[in-house]
């Protein structure tokens, strides 16, 4: 299936191009559009040919042939045997020139000039050629003028060396062996080769002890696990949970619950803003939460929540005075007319 390739600019200032024809050139590109998204197509004449050229006459299938040719000897094109027997080609500057998003899997055999490349008939790695290198190359022939070898028996016949049937003492440096009693054997003596069970010849055991004690386990092993756990010096008690704080958004959700329709979110987020605010000055949620039921029977601007919450916290009546001291100014009262004018205005009369 063909597909929509790209010719960048530099390729009619291309040096290797210009190596070749013109109808070259135009096979050259022409192939872009039905090679795979790696770049590689059959390596056949009459296919070309047909992709390429089917509306002209004057080019025929030995031209195209020609112009694989001269692509594949200006390096444009690489031209191969796959590891199914069948010949391919590829663009070698593939990757450099083109651009493809999504490429799908190749079913063509990999160049074996850029392995490791994903084989499409091995579906991984070429198995098939590895296969063929892998196998045994046949002897070559012997060459005449090799030099040969004489089957002819030699005069000397080669003698046979008798094994040593014990160690020999190795010499101290004063001459003497390394015990002090034993000495080395002269040249001249004969040794008769002694077989011992379970040992060739010339082994012996040592006579010096091992300078390592090897260790017993005087306990016997049991089975099952082996870490001794002596227990932990943590705590192994839950502790009770701290209290959650809590924030200012479930607060304007326990709001929004109590209404009987949703507010607009302008209003929410100015609310939660004020409600954030006074939880951030330290005010306890509760006292939020009597401002914010009073601020939902009244409703009104989110700035009055303040002022609510005020007096949730301030009971209102109780003058000016802190609790539990004594009241420094007297507690507002309303206005009665007097029972006696004359006495209330005297003055004023």
């Amino acid at each position: 299936m063909a597909r929509i390739r790209s010719v960048k600019p530099e390729t009619w200032v291309s040096e290797t191009l210009v190596e070749v024809s013109i109808p070259a050139m135009v096979t050259f590109l022409g192939m872009t559009n039905h090679a795979d998204d790696h770049g590689r197509h059959r390596d056949n004449a009459a296919i070309v040919y047909g992709l390429v050229w089917p509306m002209r006459e004057e080019i025929t299938r030995a031209d195209v042939e020609d112009h694989l040719r001269q692509l594949a000897a200006a390096g444009a094109v690489c031209r191969y045997t796959g590891c199914d027997g069948r010949k391919y080609f590829h663009y070698p500057t593939w990757r450099n020139h083109q651009k493809i998003d999504k490429p799908s899997l190749s079913r063509l055999p990999a160049c074996p000039h850029c392995e490791p490349e994903r084989c499409g008939v091995c579906k991984g790695p070429c198995i098939q050629r590895a296969t063929l290198a892998d196998a045994p190359t046949p002897a070559p022939e012997a060459d005449p003028m090799a030099p040969r070898v004489f089957d002819e028996p030699s005069a000397n016949t080669p003698s046979r060396l008798d094994p040593l049937s014990e160690p020999v003492a190795k010499l101290s440096p004063q001459g003497g062996a390394g015990g002090g009693t034993a000495t080395a054997p002269a040249l001249d003596e004969k040794r008769v080769a002694v077989p011992a069970a379970g040992r060739s010849a010339g082994q012996g055991a040592f006579a010096e002890a091992s300078p390592k004690v090897r260790r017993s386990v005087r306990e016997p092993s049991t089975p099952g696990s082996r870490i001794l756990d002596p227990g932990s010096s943590f705590p192994t008690g839950r502790q009770a949970p701290e209290p959650e704080a809590v924030s200012a958004g479930q607060l304007v959700g326990e709001y929004v619950a109590a209404c009987e329709r949703r507010p607009p979110n302008g209003v929410l987020g100015h609310l939660g803003k004020t409600v954030k605010a006074l939880l951030a000055e330290g005010i306890d949620a509760e006292h939020v939460r009597a401002g914010l039921r009073r601020f939902a029977e009244i409703q009104g601007h989110p700035s009055r929540l303040p002022s609510l919450v005020n007096d949730a916290m301030n009971v209102p009546g109780t003058g000016l005075a802190r609790p539990g001291l004594r009241s420094n100014l007297p507690v507002h009262q309303a206005w009665t007319n007097p029972v006696d004018a004359a006495t209330a205005y005297a003055e004023e009369l």
